[in-house]
């Protein structure tokens, strides 16, 4: 099998996941931070998120990571988020949020979650700019939640669908590839072997 490999990108807030600005809004675009045209998304990642997003110039690579389970024989390809809520999670919410909640695009799969302090995140946060908005009267708390689907801004809907509004979003892991220690705007080159090819479910 010949060698692929991937980008592993820490995305700022603000910036979208795309190379051309074709909306005339305010946000940034990748096009300062890349120069390789060849490079594809894999898996966008909203302007407002911030975090792990997936470049890629191999077809097969982007297909595996972003296809659903039934387009990729059977691979179940999970992202993990760190998400920031107003609020303190219930049992009966989080069992909500494992169960799957109904959207208007449909009832979500079942999904992992579990509520975590800040200090037991996986990874150090940074300053947001600009920070997020505080409501003193309000506790905010993180969970980390995977998914195993790819709905519009799905996240974000679960957790307001259970009465748990999204502060933060901030993607750590797809498809077991974590976002490490990057910081803010650096990435790094992964060289894909046979056996993580053939995890990821690409045949020659």
């Amino acid at each position: 099998m010949s060698t692929s490999s991937l980008i592993l990108f820490n995305k700022p807030y603000g910036v979208q996941s795309q190379f051309r600005d074709d909306s005339n809004n305010a946000h940034s675009t990748l096009a300062p931070y890349f120069t390789d045209k060849s490079l594809r998304v894999a898996g966008r990642l909203d302007a407002t998120s911030e975090g792990l997003l997936i470049l890629t110039n191999d077809g097969r690579v982007n297909k595996a990571i972003t296809h659903p389970p039934k387009a990729n024989a059977g691979h179940k390809q999970g992202k993990t988020y760190l998400v920031q809520v107003e609020g303190s999670p219930t049992s009966k919410q989080l069992s909500e949020l494992q169960k799957g909640v109904m959207l208007k695009d449909g009832k979500t799969l079942p999904a992992e979650v579990k509520h975590v302090a800040e200090d037991e995140l996986p990874m150090s946060l940074w300053q947001r700019d600009p920070p997020i908005r505080e409501r003193k009267s309000v506790p905010d708390s993180w969970l980390m939640l995977t998914i195993y689907e790819g709905k519009n801004r799905q996240v974000r809907r679960m957790t307001a669908h259970v009465g748990l509004p999204c502060l933060r979003l901030i993607r750590w892991s797809v498809a077991g590839f974590e976002l490490g220690h990057l910081a803010v705007g650096e990435f790094v080159r992964i060289h894909l072997n046979s056996e993580r090819c053939q995890q990821l479910g690409i045949r020659d």
